[in-house]
């Protein structure tokens, strides 16, 4: 019996390190979901309210992470486009 629950507390403790990780992910990986989910405007979950939200974005404001030298000018054959579809 000794022998059975040693062997079985070394493959605990082999499994802690493992379990923690496995842990660490699926949390990192459900916050990363949540905070896109909330924050970013291009994420929709419900389609029929909003069909088409890059329609309502800030071009001025940037969607990546991280943007470096980002300069945004006015497409005019785009603006003229959206003008007469309106």
């Amino acid at each position: 019996i000794r022998t059975s629950f040693w062997h079985l507390h070394v493959f605990l403790d082999q499994l802690i390190p493992l379990i923690g990780f496995m842990a660490f992910a699926a949390i990192g990986a459900t916050s990363a979901s949540l905070y896109f989910l909330f924050t970013k405007t291009d994420v929709i979950l419900n389609k029929s309210r909003n069909p088409e939200p890059w329609e309502k974005l800030d071009p001025s404001k940037p969607q990546k992470l991280i943007t470096i030298n980002q300069q945004w000018k006015p497409i005019e054959e785009l603006e003229l486009v959206k003008s007469m579809t309106k």
